[in-house]
């Protein structure tokens, strides 16, 4: 016997948040199933795996040092940036939107699987993908840059997973406002653009205006990449590198600022966020 159909509205997203065994193995399973499905789509896995690398490739050819962060590391932890934005966020304003407008998470809610287990479960291979891409930046630019070892680990770690948690609040909202696979294009834009241009990977914010410089810097990327360059290389270009210890003094500001957005994304999404058709 089918399950009575949980409540559509948004204010029942989080009824349960507390993962035990048996809510992982269900997270596990939908993962496993999402990844086959990504898998499967030649223009999502292309989207996913090689659409980060090549706009990083393209912003090469003009990026130079700022500061005391180098070219190699510009590039390094501007490749962490288009991770989240391609990998989790884009990639996952499709998956939400094709999932919701195929009924699949529609029918997921009439059994015992939770709100919090569905969209966590069908973020798995997207945050899977991206910590993969993330190992693989630290090794290669250790080997062909020869950026040193990250001078505290953990921050690094920790703005990595932060920043996904809130690149995965921002898709599963943003996707309320996209009624087809084809339209994220436009709607995911915004973001896109806006978190390129304030994190300052497309060129420095120095010259711009007081007012729209810190404006930047409240965006959702910023505070994540100067937490990953802190955590790799003890600076974000303005200050001598610090050491493991030192770093942890400049932190508190983008931690705070990521802290915001994790709030907001919660509160988005539980807003915006659609579990039934928009056709």
């Amino acid at each position: 016997m089918t399950a009575p159909a949980k409540a559509t509205s948004g204010g029942g997203l989080v009824r349960r948040l507390g993962f035990g065994r048996a809510s992982l193995r269900r997270i596990g399973a939908l993962g496993r199933a999402e990844l086959v499905l990504l898998l499967r789509n030649r223009t999502a896995a292309t989207t996913a795996l090689l659409l980060p690398l090549a706009t990083v490739g393209l912003f090469s050819t003009f990026l130079s040092g700022d500061g005391h962060v180098s070219t190699g590391a510009l590039l390094a932890t501007g490749m962490f940036g288009f991770v989240l934005l391609y990998v989790v966020y884009y990639n996952l304003v499709t998956t939400y939107v094709a999932r919701r407008e195929e009924r699949v998470l529609k029918r997921l809610r009439t059994g015992v699987v939770t709100d919090g287990e569905i969209l966590v479960g069908t973020a798995v291979p997207a945050l899977v993908l991206a910590l993969a891409q993330v190992v693989l930046t630290v090794v290669a630019a250790t080997v062909f840059f020869d950026l040193p070892v990250p001078v505290n680990l953990p921050l690094l770690l920790v703005a990595v997973l932060a920043g996904g948690a809130v690149f995965v609040l921002l898709a599963a909202a943003s996707s309320g406002f996209t009624r087809t696979v084809e339209t994220a294009q436009i709607t995911t834009m915004p973001v896109l653009i806006l978190s390129m241009i304030g994190s300052g990977f497309t060129g420095s914010v120095d010259s711009l205006p007081d007012g729209v410089a810190r404006l930047f810097q409240m965006l959702p990327l910023t505070p994540v990449l100067e937490l990953v360059r802190l955590g790799w290389v003890g600076t974000t270009g303005a200050e001598a590198p610090r050491d493991f210890v030192g770093v942890l003094a400049e932190a508190g500001r983008p931690a705070l600022i990521i802290l915001l957005w994790l709030a907001v994304g919660v509160s988005a999404t539980r807003r915006w966020f659609r579990w039934d058709t928009r056709r």
